[in-house]
């Protein structure tokens, strides 16, 4: 089923942020890989400046629908406004004006089936075009080590050809990245589609982990400044309807004060004419 999209949404300044999702268990394996994917991808896409790479936040139809608790490790938006998703704390397709272009799960064992059976539905449902899934265990929290599907008539899921090279490695093409998403003994990389080269080079992943946990920092930095521009802007109109209500009161007072002057005037006024 297709959903009529609103316009995009360019200004989120007055958007108050949405609620952080409820914390799992973490599993410092897992959240390593998916910071040094975003990584990656921040490093593959950063010709582009209108492209969100994120997650741990929710992904919902409407903001107000707390039924929705999609929360993808990794989602991948071409067209967009980035700064603001973030700071909205979460993607909200009817705000945005698409769903995204790709999201990715990384299996645990607490979600991994629930990755491979309400989540596809979901985000076919959403009209989510790529929806691929890592298992770094080789299978045994998902259905696969690696599996990828595809948007077809704008409703359904189709699998992607998951290939096998003579060395072992299981790779698949996502057309929407134009990579080649592999797994490798339990972990994930990129590939060049054309030359086959991986990327980044497995030494630049600790680089690339300091590159995200500093643009980690500057979004929190970020945050919080809007938190006290909100803050600073309450403040400065309670200041200034206390200054509108202190003016009236005072106001109020001299008029007051006039009138008692002049009943004043015209009581002494009456009292010399008698």
């Amino acid at each position: 089923m297709t959903t009529e999209l609103r316009p995009q949404i360019t200004d989120y300044s007055h958007l108050e942020p949405l609620p952080d999702p409820p914390r799992r268990e973490p599993d410092m394996l897992q959240s390593r890989r998916i910071d040094d994917f975003r990584a990656t991808l921040r490093v593959h896409l950063a010709h582009r400046n209108d492209v969100l790479i994120s997650g741990d936040g929710y992904l919902r139809r409407e903001a107000g629908d707390d039924s929705e608790i999609f929360v993808p490790d990794c989602v991948v938006a071409f067209g967009v406004n980035p700064r603001g998703i973030i700071a909205r704390n979460g993607y909200v397709i009817n705000e945005v004006g698409k769903p995204p272009d790709f999201v990715l799960e990384v299996a645990s064992r607490s979600t991994g089936r629930r990755d491979y059976t309400v989540k596809r539905d979901g985000y076919a449902g959403y009209g989510v075009q790529e929806y691929w899934r890592f298992d770094y265990t080789g299978g045994r929290y998902h259905d696969a080590p690696l599996a990828g599907d595809t948007l077809v008539e704008g409703q359904r899921y189709r699998p992607l050809p998951i290939h096998r090279d003579a060395d072992g490695l299981l790779w698949g093409y996502s057309e929407v990245l134009d990579v080649e998403l592999c797994w490798d003994a339990g972990d994930l990389w990129f590939r060049n589609h054309n030359t086959k080269l991986f990327l980044p080079a497995p030494e630049d992943v600790e680089q690339l982990r300091e590159e995200e946990q500093r643009r980690r920092e500057e979004e929190q930095r970020l945050r919080e400044e809007e938190q006290r521009r909100r803050e600073e802007e309450q403040r400065r109109r309670e200041a200034a309807e206390r200054s509108r209500e202190d003016e009236r009161h005072l106001r109020e007072a001299a008029e007051e004060r006039v009138r008692q002057l002049e009943a004043e005037l015209r009581r002494r006024d009456a009292v010399q004419d008698t």
